[in-house]
């Protein structure tokens, strides 16, 4: 295992630095938890590489293994997997990220809730993924196309190796980075590892001369290391782990099922008094039935030909994959939609439905998610906390009947908040209350407006009422 200090005792040989570079990517590639994490991909892609390597055998009188080329062999992948994945991840991020400061979301990025996702995504499939922040943004990274350095005192990523190619026959782009700015490389089909753009700094100032080129005016890089590591858990393992044997019961059971009654609706011909009838005379029977739908028995007077047919056992299939689907359900403690799905299920009951879930992301999801947008929160400068609205389905009716009798208690905004949420509609919040602050801002200039015209008649009635008071004034004076 190459370590941080590997890299730097290459010093400034340029030659050993590429060298450590394949050499680390050579072994990430050929690393368990690489291997692993390709195939549960394949998982989550709606594959299965159990089954699709699983073949039926037959065994002769000698024990020898033959080939089964005769019995139905379908291979049925179950989408479990990714339903899995995509629920925990949209269970905690759907609604988005929340931050106490309007103007965080903007300074992270239009797409950052999106790549956050995604992330999250990435790590529940490989263990781990990594988000780059690239200056006013975040990308990511699958752990199948990083490698990540680490320092033999911290354990912390101090390097970071990414790798890529769009085609097998194309060549391979790879990006060093480190501590003070990356370097990018490509490597041909058949050939050795070429500087394509010499090292640079992460952020780069750049002017417009007064003829119109660009010219770089100065550089610089963050106070850490740029790319955050984000954990499916604290064992940095595939949410699969554990799972697969489980997952990999089902779709054998639900392709056996399907396998059963493929051979069930086989007619099977039982020829009574045709003893004379060859292998050739039975395929010229049956080729006859196929294209003619007429049998002649040919052998003694009383010869016949009669069809039979097998049940398959598909109740006790159907139990078993109920069993296997339930066990799966409690294995990655999911949320079954089907229980809650009857018109008479209390809100108490949907979420009951959830507390498995909802210790799943308290415990391990929503830690580890918190601490990598913390991390990317540093890099960018940011003094803010990520919080989550959990998109859960709910009674509608019954919860908004109870925040209406709790309302005298909390503010209008928190009301407007928990609303939109039960209506699925949170991420319409900034919309909503720009909105009612422009009205509640049209009101007020309204009601400042009508105030001045009542206090402008008010004056002038004034007025009107002192002049004839002034005149018997000055009438009297004169007497």
């Amino acid at each position: 295992m190459l370590t941080y200090e590997d890299f730097l005792a290459c010093g400034e040989d340029e030659a050993k630095k590429r060298n450590f570079i394949t050499t680390a990517i050579s072994e990430h590639v050929n690393s368990e938890a690489y291997r692993k994490a390709i195939e549960a991909q394949a998982y989550y892609d709606g594959e299965n590489p159990t089954i699709n390597h699983y073949e039926k055998l037959l065994y002769d009188m000698q024990g020898k293994a033959h080939a089964d080329m005769w019995s139905a062999n379908h291979k049925i992948a179950s989408q479990f997997y990714t339903k899995a994945v995509n629920q925990e991840v949209a269970y905690l991020l759907g609604n988005g990220v929340r931050f106490s400061n309007n103007n965080t979301k903007e300074k992270l990025g239009k797409t950052f809730d999106q790549r956050v996702m995604r992330a999250e995504i990435y790590a529940r499939i490989a263990g781990q993924s990594y988000g780059f922040w690239n200056f006013d943004h975040v990308d990511v990274f699958k752990f199948s196309e990083f490698v990540p350095i680490k320092g033999e005192e911290t354990g912390a990523i101090m390097l970071g190796i990414r790798f890529w190619r769009l085609a097998p026959e194309k060549p391979m782009r790879i990006t060093l980075y480190e501590l003070d700015g990356f370097t990018e490389y490509k490597q041909e089909k058949k050939g050795n590892l070429e500087i394509f753009k010499e090292k640079r700094a992460y952020k780069i100032k750049t002017v417009k001369t007064e003829a119109g080129d660009v010219e770089i005016q100065e550089g610089e890089n963050y106070e850490g290391f740029p790319i955050v590591p984000l954990y499916a858990n604290e064992e940095h393992k595939s949410s699969l782990n554990g799972k697969r044997n489980t997952i990999d019961a089902l779709d054998i059971a639900r392709s056996g099922m399907v396998n059963n009654v493929t051979e069930g609706e086989l007619i099977y011909w039982v020829l009574t008094n045709c003893g004379g009838m060859d292998d050739l005379d039975d395929a010229q029977f049956i080729e006859r039935l196929h294209t003619t739908h007429i049998a002649h028995a040919n052998g003694d007077a009383d010869a016949k030909a009669e069809a039979h047919t097998i049940e398959a056992p598909i109740n006790a299939s159907k139990v078993t994959v109920d069993d296997l689907r339930q066990s799966l359900y409690d294995d990655f403690d999911a949320f079954d939609a089907k229980a809650v799905t009857a018109s008479n299920q209390s809100a108490t009951a949907v979420k009951a439905s959830y507390v498995p879930l909802d210790l799943k992301c308290d415990i391990v999801i929503e830690p580890q998610v918190t601490e990598f947008i913390l991390r990317i929160l540093e890099l960018a400068g940011i003094d803010d906390e990520p919080t989550y609205q959990r998109n859960q389905i709910i009674n509608k009716s019954e919860e908004t009947q109870t925040l209406i009798m709790q309302a005298q208690f909390f503010t209008e905004e928190y009301i407007r908040e928990k609303l939109l949420a039960i209506n699925g509609d949170i991420d319409m919040l900034d919309e909503i209350n720009q909105q009612i602050d422009a009205e509640n801002v049209k009101r007020l200039k309204e009601a400042e407006e009508r105030l001045a015209e009542l206090e402008s008649e008010k004056a002038a009635q004034s007025g009107k009422e002192s002049t004839p008071v002034e005149a018997d004034n000055e009438e009297d004076a004169d007497a």
